[in-house]
């Protein structure tokens, strides 16, 4: 079964094509890595998959619902840690989760013992009750996972949810994500720069570079394809046409100038 099906997805703001054409598929269960470069695209196509932007052409269905006709039930069926955060500072850590559990409409029972279960997992139930503007950046990120968690969701969207973080922060929290994948079997979508973690958690990976999908595939196979020793090295290959093909005009220019001047 396939959590996320995307098909001939486009999106235009005025004269820029930010999604160009891109179609493939998520399947239940599984942890999807999407990278590219800055601006490729990535932020936008999460933003339409999760109903805060409207595609301008082609098709999403997010486990089985079209964001775009559907949004409550796409809304019901994924949590979403945001690149940047969103934690209410003013409250506590036990605050925090209980209004997005509230929102979601889960049963006090039920969200009481759910959010007791989460802080556990993340280590945060000795500081369910301080506010969070005392906590550290890679606490707010715990506590950030335990929200999108919260209301049972089939799917979590991560937009570079470790960015900034130090590697040993880095690490509990994707030890926290690989639990719960296992654990509920949560589908993980998730982009980021750190490509040794898209080499170590990913069961597959697309790369989109100027709004097209230009790879897509298992790191093995990746880097396989373009005869690299890494994931890093098999990205780099993949993209940046656009940037090398200006970076090289730019280089013949200068020569040509220089060629004048020696004149």
């Amino acid at each position: 079964m396939n959590m996320i099906e995307v098909t001939h997805l486009g999106k235009k703001f005025d004269d820029i094509t930010a999604v160009d054409d891109i179609s493939f598929n998520v399947v239940k269960g599984e942890i999807f890595a999407f990278l590219g470069p800055n601006g490729a695209g990535k932020t936008t196509t999460i933003k339409m998959f999760t109903t805060l932007l409207q595609p301008t052409s082609g098709s999403i269905l997010v486990n089985g619902f079209d964001p775009a006709t559907q949004p409550n039930d796409v809304r019901r069926s994924f949590g979403i840690i945001f690149q940047d955060p969103s934690l209410d500072d003013e409250l506590t850590a036990f605050e925090n989760l209980e209004f997005h559990g509230v929102l979601y409409d889960v049963p006090k029972k039920i969200r009481r013992a759910r959010i007791n279960e989460l802080l556990q997992l993340v280590e945060l139930e000795k500081r369910r009750d301080d506010l969070v503007k005392e906590f550290s950046g890679g606490m707010k990120r715990r506590l950030e996972i335990a929200r999108g968690l919260l209301h049972h969701p089939q799917i979590i969207f991560l937009d570079e949810p470790t960015l900034g973080l130090d590697p040993q922060t880095r690490n509990h929290l994707w030890n926290y994500i690989k639990d719960m994948n296992q654990k509920e079997g949560i589908t993980v979508f998730f982009s980021t720069h750190y490509m040794e973690e898209a080499d170590r958690m990913a069961d597959r990976i697309a790369i989109i570079d100027n709004g097209e999908i230009v790879a897509e595939g298992t790191a093995q196979l990746l880097k396989e394809q373009t005869a690299s020793a890494t994931l890093e090295d098999a990205f780099l290959k993949l993209t940046g046409k656009a940037i090398r093909e200006e970076g090289a005009k730019g280089i013949d220019k200068l020569r040509t100038m220089r060629h004048v001047w020696k004149r």
